[in-house]
């Protein structure tokens, strides 16, 4: 393979235990070579096409039929509730439209599930930019992406700087996000897509040579919250945390089989909408008495 053949291959995580014959990994496995027969080349696209593999886990099939699950996921563990809002199919694309409630300075990750047998990769944009190399996204095949292993899991922290660190997404003022003080960009505000592809061709894996080990290490400290002022909600760039990657070959399909797309806005916005059902505070009839006694309707006073 020449040179500019392996500057054509795609960033990616941890191997998914299914594919590379470690069924239940006591720690985590950094896969740092991957030969393929000479049987089958990978066609190399002529743009450049990086992945990323995360650490990557066996789940259950959905018992929704669901493909690809997406869920936020804050810093607290619980997953946010996602709001359906709208299912559509269009060519060999199906897309999911879901509302979610953010909460100003909280930190989050994106955690992403595999239910196919097969891998697969993910472009990712948070406020309409690639988490992974900051650029406008169109959640095309020729972007960055992820890749995640059949019937495999991973979470997404943060907006990529490196092979080794990400800086973590945290919900704040569009003012603050990053799209907008970096880029002057809001024309995705408030909104995370995901758009999954499926492999063209898959050559046969010879032999994979690789180093275990801990794959994570403490996060550095988080700064004081910023004050987000008071507009829509955007997702900003916070701490460094350490993330660390490889490099593998993945051609994508043209078009994803599926998108995910999540608007996330604050809770008076998602009332104003009527997205939520909110209702006004009901008074307490003991705490919001007046001091004094009124006068009866009518009365005069002498």
């Amino acid at each position: 393979m020449g040179d500019a053949d392996r500057q054509n291959r795609r960033l990616l995580k941890d191997c998914p235990a299914l594919r590379c014959g470690n069924k239940s990994p006591s720690s985590p496995v950094l896969w740092t070579k991957i030969h393929f027969s000479k049987e089958k080349e990978m066609k190399t696209a002529h743009a450049v096409i990086l992945g990323i593999v995360l650490l990557s886990m066996a789940v259950p099939a959905a018992s929704s039929g669901s493909r690809v699950d997406v869920a936020v996921v804050p810093d607290r563990g619980n997953e946010y509730t996602l709001i359906p809002f709208r299912e559509f199919g269009a060519g060999s694309t199906l897309t999911f439209k879901k509302y979610l409630e953010a909460r100003n300075g909280e930190s989050y990750g994106i955690l992403i599930r595999n239910h196919l047998p097969e891998r697969i990769g993910v472009v990712i944009a948070v406020d309409g930019r690639n988490i992974i190399t900051g650029k406008k996204s169109v959640l095309g095949s020729g972007e960055m992406m992820y890749i995640i292993g059949p019937y495999g899991q991973t979470r997404l922290e943060g907006w990529r700087t490196s092979d080794k660190m990400v800086n973590r997404f945290y919900f704040t003022g569009s003012a603050d996000s990053y799209a907008v003080k970096t880029f002057g960009d809001s024309s995705a505000m408030g909104v995370i897509a995901v758009a999954a592809f499926r492999e063209k061709e898959r050559p046969d894996v010879l032999y994979e040579q690789r180093l275990s080990g801990n794959a994570a290490a403490p996060s550095a400290p988080r700064s004081e919250e910023k004050q987000a002022q008071k507009d829509e909600a955007g997702t900003g760039f916070g701490n460094e945390h350490y993330s660390p990657v490889t490099r593998v070959e993945f051609e994508p399909e043209h078009y994803p089989f599926e998108k995910i797309l999540i608007r996330y806005a604050w809770r008076e916005e998602l009332c104003r909408k009527r997205i939520l059902h909110c209702r006004p505070e009901a008074g307490n009839r003991l705490w919001d008495m007046d001091e004094y006694a009124p006068y009866p309707p009518g009365y005069r006073s002498n």
